[in-house]
């Protein structure tokens, strides 16, 4: 589910209208029609805090997918541009990720 689909599914469920959400977070009817159409994407963390106030909800909850997406964007980037390598680099980028693993294992005692 996008930010835009949870805007729209708060509002709707709290039975508010888009200007009395508007007006409570002091943004214009037509700001908060554009989040919940997906035509304004990239709401500032300001916004996004007082969303979340007024529905009494995380920030978590709000772009919950939407950053996961994201960060799955970034993985296939990533996976991608290893898959370009030779075998022989390939095998530094894993042992560099063990490294890593391994050295963020020591620090906190998790995986």
């Amino acid at each position: 589910m996008t930010f835009a689909v949870r805007l729209n599914e708060l509002r709707v469920k709290k039975k508010k209208s888009l200007q009395e959400v508007a007006d409570a977070l002091g943004v214009s009817k037509t700001h908060i029609w554009e989040l919940e159409k997906g035509r304004a994407d990239n709401p500032s963390l300001e916004l996004l805090t007082k969303i979340a106030d007024y529905f009494k909800v995380s920030i978590r909850h709000l772009v919950g997918e939407d950053f996961e997406n994201n960060q799955n964007d970034e993985m296939a980037r990533m996976f991608r541009q290893v898959g370009d390598l030779e075998e022989n680099d390939r095998a530094i980028i894993d042992d560099m990720i063990q490294s890593l693993r391994n050295r963020r294992k020591g620090a906190d005692g998790t995986n």
